[in-house]
């Protein structure tokens, strides 16, 4: 009797994961990266908006905005990031999966979210030509990164670069008369 009584009162206790136990322990370890901000709901650190500013570089004053996905199997497999804003830059393509080197090959559970956060950000300080997904940007970072800084100034401000427009991410108000492009 004992022993069903024990059975029935640990089935009815839910049980978190091991993804969900070290995803919010990532989080409340979490200690601020200038530049990073993050929003999730504590009954669910399975799911984080990432929004990155970055206040130096090709994309400084720009707000991106990021969705996290935390598998079933994290820390075994890497947090899944996706930009949502549609933008220019090498190693986030057109559709927002981002290329960084810990999300893929270099992935090991001994990772935290904080190093994620500050790889993303990394990208967007020094964007990486060699390992890209956008690879008309990468190009144009490699070859002519003066045509690179325009392109990223056009896309930022939500215009086209070749035949692709992307979502604008300034913030605040630019005064953008200087930098107007005809094509």
């Amino acid at each position: 009797m004992q022993k069903e009584r024990s059975a029935n009162k640990s089935s009815s206790t839910p049980t978190l994961s091991v993804a969900f136990l070290r995803a919010k322990k990532d989080l409340q370890d979490y200690e601020e990266i200038p530049g990073i901000t993050i929003e999730y709901q504590s009954s669910n650190p399975m799911q984080i908006n990432l929004k990155v500013k970055p206040s130096e570089g090709y994309y400084k004053n720009g707000i991106f905005k990021f969705k996290c996905e935390i598998p079933e199997d994290y820390p075994n497999r890497a947090p899944e990031f996706k930009c949502i804003p549609k933008i220019y830059h090498p190693n986030i393509d057109l559709e927002g999966h981002v290329c960084l080197n810990i999300l893929r090959n270099d992935w090991k559970p001994s990772l935290s979210l904080q190093l994620v956060f500050a790889g993303i950000l990394h990208l967007f300080l020094q964007p990486n030509p060699n390992d890209p997904l956008n690879k008309d940007a990468a190009n144009d970072l490699a070859k002519y990164p003066l045509d690179f800084k325009k392109n990223v100034e056009r896309a930022m401000m939500g215009g086209y670069v070749k035949d692709e427009q992307f979502d604008k991410v300034l913030e605040g108000n630019f005064n953008t008369a200087h930098t107007r492009y005809y094509y």
